[in-house]
């Protein structure tokens, strides 16, 4: 295996380190929500899944892809891709634990696998693509 190809199974072993912790940290505050309120399934994935987010993108830009970019504009086209992959997780989680009645554990988890192979797609090819590798 050359040296690039080295660095980019390394970054996504890193990658998906750092989302188990964030996989962690949003199954626990989900938990958390969904046993100690009588909230619906939706506000406690909301949440739960914005903390994992905010602590999965800090470790990855300054660890996995190690960049200088733009915090403020890396933030933003991460926003971008949460405006697309939050209210169709959220409404088709709803919709599969409220109507059809599935374990909002089972849903949660289905969603998280989705998140980890797209996010780190578009983190890797958009967010941070050019600047990939720039913090020494």
């Amino acid at each position: 295996m050359e040296k690039t190809e080295r660095k980019e199974v390394t970054r996504v072993a890193l990658f998906v380190m750092f989302s188990v912790s964030a996989g962690v940290i949003e199954l626990g505050s989900f938990a958390l929500l969904n046993e100690l309120t009588s909230w619906s399934y939706w506000p406690c994935y909301l949440i739960a899944l914005t903390l994992s987010v905010l602590w999965n993108f800090t470790l990855n830009r300054r660890f996995t892809f190690r960049s200088t970019t733009n915090v403020p504009r890396a933030m933003g086209l991460v926003a971008l891709y949460y405006c697309v992959f939050t209210p169709a997780t959220t409404l088709l989680g709803n919709y599969l634990t409220e109507t059809l009645l599935w374990n909002e554990y089972l849903v949660t988890g289905i969603n998280m696998a989705l998140n980890l192979s797209t996010e780190y797609l578009y983190n890797r090819f958009v967010v941070f693509g050019k600047s990939v590798d720039t913090r020494k």
